[in-house]
């Protein structure tokens, strides 16, 4: 059956491959698992046809045959549990790896969010100046914490995983800021995710797809 995914028909960030869908189509690529893309325009995703597949009116969303599936880490969590290479064999290593998954939705990618936020549509409120570097400052926190926990190791948990895809992917939202490269070992972390040829296979697709696509709102 067809795997379908919806993504921005224009992402904000025009094309530098920070959208959710970015994420989706880099654990497809790495399960070798072909996808067709729907553009979704803004005023789209918030109609009843879409709301219908994402009832919080956001991308991407994931579908196959009858199955119908929303949230990014949900998406990734049942590719990475029907494929072989995303999440280890051993029960332990497996709940570990599941476990870094959640950890980088809740726990480290909230603060980045939060950012985004501050900088993109409360930048003209009286109180973004003063708050913009306390959301920073939260940012550091957790990734002070990450760093200390990723130490020298090439992965966070052993080899390779749809945890370190996650956590790569949330990761990269805070290279806009400059706030990564404060953190010379996540900076590496990052870039070796991006090494990745599924990864770059990924990036190219979401790319091609923003420039192709017209904007009509």
């Amino acid at each position: 059956m067809t795997i379908t995914i919806t993504a921005f028909e224009r992402s904000p960030d025009g094309g530098m491959g920070l959208a959710r869908d970015t994420r989706v189509r880099w654990v497809l690529e790495e399960a070798g698992l072909p996808y067709e893309v729907r553009a979704v325009s803004f005023a789209a995703m918030k109609e009843p046809a879409h709301l219908a597949i994402h009832p919080f009116g956001q991308i991407p969303t994931y579908e196959e045959g009858d199955l119908v599936l929303f949230e990014s880490g949900s998406i990734i969590f049942h590719v990475a549990s029907q494929h072989a290479g995303l999440l280890p064999d051993e029960p332990n290593a497996r709940a570990r790896a599941i476990t870094w998954m959640f950890a980088a939705l809740n726990s480290v990618e909230p603060p980045i969010l939060d950012l985004v936020t501050v900088r993109l549509t409360e930048g003209d409120k009286p109180w973004s100046k003063e708050r913009m570097p306390l959301v920073a400052n939260r940012i550091r926190h957790r990734l002070n914490q990450l760093a200390a926990r990723l130490g020298d190791a090439e992965w966070l948990d052993g080899a390779f995983s749809a945890g370190d895809l996650v956590m790569v992917s949330v990761l990269l939202r805070t290279r806009p800021s400059g706030i990564l490269n404060e953190f010379p070992s996540l900076a590496a972390y990052v870039a070796r995710g991006e090494a990745r040829p599924a990864y770059k296979r990924a990036f190219a697709a979401q790319l091609a797809f923003n420039t192709a696509q017209p904007a009509t709102g």
